[in-house]
């Protein structure tokens, strides 16, 4: 399995405690650009056909590397070529890298955004950008489960 450093990604624990503080919306997008500007840089070299996001208004790119077992702890890059979506891209792999398979399958995402108040400023094509990043990861999770 290729190593992948998930040390610059930010807790989830962390994340959903920061946007409790934040009542402001101004303040929560500037707080998920910041996320974004902490995200690790993904390879050029890694931002290919294979691992672009199709559904993203803008471009987006998620790797997916796995371990070897029955159900294989999943890590994950991600990067964005805008700001607010590459912090989105920084909440999705705080929510899901580092996980089992089998435990990913079961996440609702979409419900942890929206009890971080960040649901509802997304426009509806970040929106079902954060979807298609969403079903991207959930759709690997399963592939790999059942390798």
């Amino acid at each position: 399995m290729d190593q992948v450093n998930t040390s610059r990604i930010t807790p989830l624990a962390e994340i959903i405690d920061n946007c409790s503080y934040l009542d402001d919306w101004q303040d929560r997008m500037s707080y998920v650009i910041e996320l974004g500007r902490k995200l690790p840089e993904m390879p050029e070299e890694k931002r290919t056909a294979e691992s672009k996001v199709q559904g993203c208004a803008s471009q987006v790119w998620v790797v997916t590397h796995a371990d070897s077992a029955s159900d294989p702890i999943l890590t994950f890059e991600g990067e964005s070529d805008a700001h607010i979506v590459r912090g989105l891209v920084a909440i999705v792999l705080s929510i899901f890298s580092g996980k089992p398979a089998s435990d990913i399958l079961k996440i609702d995402a979409l419900d942890l955004f929206g009890r971080m108040g960040l649901i509802e400023y997304l426009t509806a094509q970040r929106a079902n950008g954060l979807r298609s990043m969403i079903k991207r990861i959930k759709d690997e999770a399963g592939r790999r489960l059942s390798a």
